[in-house]
């Protein structure tokens, strides 16, 4: 679920012989979106659009500043930075206005940022494992939800041998109630 909710996935409404799909994240934010050189954002915002990916460029604390401003000028108030494990060693790099210190009787170094103290607020720094990498996305959870047509349900299936079998069901889809409260920045280098 975390995968596909993390993408860059349009909606598809489904038929007969096409499965649905929900929108991910990528195919909602389209108004405060810091995208890369040949990026096009999804040009309605209401998820039925995935975002043209771009050319990738490093991560600064310049670009994670214009998104943050972006959704606090919309009326958002994003909390959450959700980014990959490499552009988390990126902003873990990130220096602002700090100086870092070293207790050195302790023996240990800190070298981690998991609050990013904004012009805008304080947002909490979130690695997450399942969203792309080149994704940035500055969030404020208050406006989205995942809305269930079907809960989690599992159905045991025939066996095989001493090997029981189980599968889960679930229907669900995100539903941005204001898309411009959230941003992104698009693009970032992977390595």
């Amino acid at each position: 679920m975390e995968a596909t909710l993390t993408t860059n996935q349009a909606q598809v409404a489904g038929n007969a012989t096409t499965a649905r799909k929900t929108g991910s994240l990528g195919s909602w934010i389209a108004t405060n979106d810091v995208l890369g050189t040949g990026s096009a954002a999804s040009p309605t915002g209401d998820g039925t659009d995935a975002r043209t990916d771009g050319t990738q460029r490093a991560l600064t604390e310049s670009l994670l500043k214009t998104a943050i401003q972006n959704c606090w000028t919309e009326g958002g108030e994003p909390t959450m930075v959700m980014v990959g494990p490499h552009n988390n060693t990126v902003i873990s790099g990130f220096t602002g206005n700090s100086t870092r210190f070293d207790v050195g009787e302790d023996k240990k170094l800190t070298a981690a940022i998991d609050i990013y103290q904004s012009d805008f607020g304080d947002l909490e720094i979130v690695p997450n494992r399942f969203s792309r990498e080149r994704d940035v996305w500055v969030l404020d959870k208050d406006h989205w939800e995942i809305a269930y047509l079907r809960p989690f349900s599992q159905h045991e299936l025939s066996k095989t041998g001493d090997s029981e079998k189980r599968q889960m069901l679930v229907e669900f889809c995100l539903i941005s109630r204001q898309e411009k409260a959230s941003g992104m920045v698009a693009d970032a280098t992977t390595s």
